[in-house]
Order: structure tokens, then sequence, then C-alpha cells
């Protein structure tokens, strides 16, 4: 090889290591951007988001023989981002009530009309704010994202001011 081709090659190699050192600190901006419009934008849509979970999760049929008769949210959220999808999740804390399904094995149950507490959750997807109606029972946001370790890492919390 002739000097330059070497000179060429230690252009490259240098031109890449400089990429690779400006890199992460562009890409942990972007990703403080975006958590942030994202948060914004939770709010935003909160009520909307909030009657839609409740929507998809009272037309689930889980818990089997259970009917959803409310759902009542927390203020505070926490948020996750997804190891592997890199989407942002949001969590919040329900409490939800049920009553029993005419005729279901749940209509002698003595317990159906406790109130469960669970961790609704949401997902940023595409610029948007989306739920599937999934409810975590038995788990507050912080112990969900406990939970799921291996898919999630926190990104921050809003404790809604107590009056």
């Amino acid at each position: 090889m002739t000097l330059g081709t070497w000179i060429a090659l230690g252009i490259v190699a240098l031109s890449a290591l400089v990429v690779l050192a400006v890199w992460r600190p562009v890409r942990a901006a972007m990703r403080a951007a975006e958590y942030e419009r994202a948060r914004k934008v939770f709010h935003q849509q909160r009520e909307r988001l909030e009657a839609r979970f409740m929507q998809l999760a009272a037309a689930s049929g889980k818990p089997r023989d259970l009917r959803w008769t409310s759902c009542d949210f927390d203020n505070d959220v926490s948020y996750a981002r997804d190891r592997h999808s890199r989407e942002l999740r949001a969590f919040v804390a329900v409490t939800i009530s049920f009553e029993a399904v005419e005729g279901g094995l749940m209509e002698e149950v003595e317990a159906v009309g406790n109130l469960r507490a669970a961790t609704a959750m949401f997902r940023w997807q595409d610029g948007h704010w989306r739920t599937d109606g999934r409810a975590i029972f038995n788990l507050n946001p912080t112990e969900a994202i406990a939970f799921y370790h291996d898919d999630l890492e926190i990104v921050g919390k809003e404790v809604a001011e107590r009056s």
C-alpha cells in the first residue's frame, strides 16, 4: 500500500471515531427531546386516553365473568422506555371496580365488589399515545416497571402536587 492509501484509511478511521464520539450525546439529546414532547402530549390527551383505556379494558372480557364498572386514575405518571423497541411507555396507577356478569362463575363471590389496584399502561408510538386497555393487576407503576426490568428502563416520574 502506498502512503496515500494509509493516510486515507487513517482519515476514514479517525472520522468514524469522531462520529461515534459525537453520536452518543446527540442521541441522548434527541431522546430527551422526544421524552419531553411525549410527556406534554400525554397530559394534553390524558382524558381521551383514560376513556379509551376504560373502553378497551371493559371490552377485553378480562377478568373472566366480571364487568368493569369504574376505573379511577391516579394523577402520578411513571415513564419507561422499552429496552428492545425503544418505545416510551407511561404507567398510571388505577383503582378498578367490577360487578359479576349475570350467570357467570363470579356471581356468588362476595369479593367481586372489592376495589382492585392495578397499573394502566400506555405506549408512545409514531408520535401518538395509544393504549390496548392492558392493566397490570396488583402492582403500582414503580413495581410494574421493576417487575419487567428486563424489558423496561425507567425514564422519569411525575408526582402530582398534593393539596
